[in-house]
């Protein structure tokens, strides 16, 4: 943003060097403050779904806890009479464990590391620095252009 004073409202070809050099360095600073901020934002709302994961891997070991011991009895009593006592105990223990399994490996996958890439950030700064390599071959295009 540019004040009102007519030394910033020349044109583009008209401003010197050490103009063109103050602007690029202000808005370089404000490009690097606003994706720092971004960056920022991704990383806590990252952390947020971790803690989410977290929370998931503690509610389902609890729940398999309680449940698993009144259900375990309950299955392996009545497996007792289709098989041996001892082969519904396994059986019911197994199939058990499978589920608590799979609910574990579903949280810890939102615990990975992939998780606090700030993708959107990487996105937007390659667009940046891509919008800033065309703007500098436009504005090279243009001096040789008036010379």
């Amino acid at each position: 943003m540019h004040s009102d004073d007519p030394e910033t409202r020349r044109t583009p070809i008209s401003r010197s060097i050490p103009d063109l050099l103050s602007d690029l360095i202000r808005d370089l600073s404000a490009l690097f403050r606003t994706e720092s901020r971004l960056v920022k934002a991704e990383i806590s709302e990252a952390l947020g779904r971790m803690a989410t994961g977290a929370e998931l891997i503690g509610a389902g070991s609890i729940v398999l806890l309680v449940s698993l011991v009144v259900l375990a009895q309950a299955l392996v009593i009545a497996l007792s009479n289709i098989m041996g006592p001892g082969w519904a105990a396994l059986a019911v223990g197994g199939a058990l464990a499978v589920i608590g399994a799979v609910m574990v490996a579903r949280g810890k996958s939102d615990l990975s590391a992939n998780t606090l890439v700030p993708e959107r950030t990487l996105g937007q700064t390659s667009r940046d620095a891509e919008l800033a390599r065309s703007q500098m071959s436009s504005d090279q295009t243009r001096k040789e252009s008036v010379k």
